[in-house]
């Protein structure tokens, strides 16, 4: 599974020029399975995720969790995080997870956020044509891969 993370100060998902969902302070998740994944891969990243210290403390220093501020999250998700773009121009995603694989952790992954957390979780639609406006806070974009735990 692949993450990309960015602690944003407001975030939004417009599906057909209406908005789906909207955060203010906390973290823009952007998700992607492959075909290998399970759901120890999903846990993995969430509890990394929620426990990040990426928010600045009383001394401005990146100190504090999400948690730890009772931020929101906005969880969206988002194919091309397997892109390849070893041969030629045109990215390859193979890598992605297909949808009949990918729904099912998605789905998951949200209701764990929700009642992990305690946290105000808003999502995306999975495989929706979804618009996404972001104000990144920092900025401050962090990768994670969870057959890569660095």
């Amino acid at each position: 599974m692949r993450a990309l993370i960015q602690r944003v100060s407001k975030a939004s998902v417009n599906i057909l020029g209406n908005t789906h969902s909207a955060i203010k302070n906390g973290l823009l998740v952007f998700v992607c399975w492959e075909n290998d994944d399970d759901f120890s891969d999903s846990d993995w990243i969430l509890h990394k995720i929620l426990n990040l210290r990426v928010f600045d403390d009383e001394k401005n220093i990146m100190n504090q969790s999400l948690q730890d501020i009772k931020g929101e999250i906005l969880i969206v998700s988002q194919f091309t995080l397997y892109a390849s773009t070893k041969k030629g121009n045109r990215p390859s995603y193979i890598r992605s997870a297909k949808a009949d694989i990918s729904e099912p952790f998605y789905d998951d992954f949200v209701k764990k956020a929700l009642n992990v957390s305690g946290l105000n979780v808003k999502s995306g639609i999975f495989g929706a044509d979804m618009k996404i406006q972001l104000i990144n806070d920092g900025p401050v974009t962090i990768f994670m891969d969870s057959k890569n735990k660095e």
